[in-house]
C-alpha cells in the first residue's frame, strides 16, 4: 500500500461521524445497509451522511451500489485490512531485539 493511499484512508476515518457511519458498516458485515437503515442507527442528518459517505467511499474503504431505488453501502473489509497492515506493519520493529535480528 502506498503511503498517500493510506493517508486518505486514515483521513477518511478521521471524523467522528465518519468513524461511527464505518463501525456501523463493520457491525452489519458484508450484507451492508442502505443510507436509510445508516441514518436510523447513526441520527446523522440525511445531507451531512451524503457528505461522509462519499469521503468514505472516495477513500475506498466503503462500497456502493444501486439496488433498485436503493443505495446499498458496505465496509470495503479488504481495503481496511490493508490500512490496519499498513500500520502495523512496523509494529515493534525499534525493540532492541527485533533490531539485532534484522542487523544479523
Amino acid at each position: 500500500m502506498l503511503w498517500e493511499e493510506a493517508a486518505q484512508g486514515f483521513a477518511a476515518m478521521g471524523s467522528e461521524s465518519r468513524l461511527q457511519v464505518l463501525r456501523c458498516l463493520i457491525r452489519a458485515g458484508r450484507e451492508g445497509l442502505t443510507v436509510g437503515d445508516i441514518q436510523d442507527r447513526t441520527g446523522i442528518a440525511p445531507s451531512t451522511l451524503a457528505h461522509h459517505l462519499k469521503f468514505l467511499t472516495g477513500a475506498g474503504v466503503v462500497d456502493q451500489a444501486r439496488v433498485g431505488r436503493s443505495t446499498l453501502n458496505q465496509a470495503n473489509f479488504e481495503q481496511l485490512e490493508k490500512l490496519a497492515g499498513f500500520i502495523l506493519s512496523e509494529c515493534c520493529a525499534d525493540l532492541p531485539h527485533n533490531k539485532a535480528a534484522n542487523d544479523g
